[in-house]
């Protein structure tokens, strides 16, 4: 018998591998999304998965599309989300809305109409933006999990975090699945909210739960036009029109980048992962880049103009650094990422060449938003 995943979200960025993947794998596939403007270019799915996949084209909030989504489907991948940590700080309504209201529809309904009488496995995109900070050494305290930095210390220009104990410096070390939740933006705490629904129903379902935290995910494909997410396809678009590209902070700060085809991966070995396993897991390069790096390496691929310069500003809600251990991912699923950075940077960039170059002026009022609701600071005195 044909397997039938759902995939919520599955027009996006990674749903759209994740079709190609499954489909690949002779799956039956079926996709929800509503193709919002802020992150889809066009309304429709591209040529080669146009006929190819079922499509409901809907809102995760819309309970008789969902039932509809969720009849008959023997795995989902739930992907549909708002995203992007400084827009969630002001628009805390619609995040709410569509992360947790829309996730609770889709359980209502898998528990109380049965609609999915054969679904033996929930995949839920997590995130790394539950942990915060994350996991630091510090001397005298050992493994410390700091608190959201302060608007006093960023403005002096006190950019790492500190021991939450003795207010120390510490050293960053990659963070594992037992951190505590600590989300510093909106965001993350709908994420949070997401992924534990999710396992809860799992776990009381008697099924497979799966709550993948993605780190920074990038690639060919990812959106160029949304401003409010993504350092690549923001730096990018400034370096190909040799505009300036203004760094936050110090440039110091740094991510853990992991590449599309990594997470593809991860996410089709949990939906076919044969034995029982309920519970979180990260998903990245187990490598931290800085800010600065990315873009230096950026405007060198484009031979750009673009001057970098550090600014000292700095968003309410950021975190500092990010690397994640993705050690259990390769206990649980025999996943390991493949991908280095620079490797990964360069097919994006190459893929983002071709594409045409989005408005320069979109960061900027992303930026100006932010700034208008008090979510942006500065260290550098007037």
């Amino acid at each position: 018998m044909n397997q039938t995943v759902l995939i919520t979200g599955g027009a996006g960025f990674i749903g759209q591998r994740l079709c190609r993947a499954f489909l690949g794998q002779g799956m039956q596939v079926r996709v929800l999304d509503n193709f919002s403007p802020q992150i889809h270019a066009s309304d429709v799915l591209p040529d080669d998965l146009a006929g190819k996949v079922e499509l409901i084209k809907a809102d995760v909030r819309d309970r008789d599309a969902m039932k509809q989504a969720l009849t008959g489907v023997h795995a989902i991948v739930h992907l549909a989300a708002e995203t992007g940590t400084g827009q969630s700080m002001y628009e805390i309504d619609r995040y709410f809305s569509v992360n947790v209201q829309g996730t609770a529809t889709m359980l209502d309904l898998l528990q109380n109409e049965d609609c999915a009488k054969d679904l033996r496995s929930i995949v839920v995109a997590s995130s790394r933006a539950v942990y915060g900070e994350g996991a630091y050494q510090c001397a005298s305290h050992g493994t410390v999990f700091p608190h959201q930095r302060t608007r006093e210390h960023l403005s002096a220009g006190m950019f790492e975090p500190v021991c939450p104990v003795c207010i120390k410096p510490v050293a960053l070390l990659p963070t594992a699945e037992t951190a505590p939740f600590l989300p510093m933006s909106m965001y993350g705490l709908t994420k949070q909210v997401q992924e534990q629904a999710v396992l809860l129903f799992a776990r009381t379902r008697g099924i497979n739960g799966f709550g993948l935290r993605y780190q920074n995910v990038y690639g060919p494909g990812q959106s160029l036009k949304n401003p409010y997410t993504g350092i690549l396809a923001v730096f990018s678009n400034l370096a190909r029109q040799n505009q300036l590209i203004e760094i936050y902070e110090d440039g110091e700060e740094s991510r853990d980048f992991v590449y599309i085809d990594d997470v593809v991966e991860a996410t089709v070995r949990s939906v076919n992962h044969a034995g029982p396993f309920v519970g979180a897991l990260n998903v990245g390069s187990g490598q931290a880049t800085s800010v600065m790096t990315v873009a230096q390496e950026i405007k060198q691929f484009f031979n750009s103009d673009s001057e970098i310069t550090v600014t000292g500003a700095f968003r309410v809600g950021d975190i500092r650094h990010n690397i994640a251990d993705v050690s259990v991912a390769a206990d649980v699923l025999g996943f390991t990422p493949g991908v280095q950075f620079k490797d990964g940077l360069k097919h994006f960039l190459t893929w983002a060449s071709q594409q045409p170059a989005e408005d320069k002026a979109a960061y900027a009022r992303s930026v100006s938003e932010l700034a208008d609701k008090g979510l942006m600071g500065s260290s550098r005195q007037p």
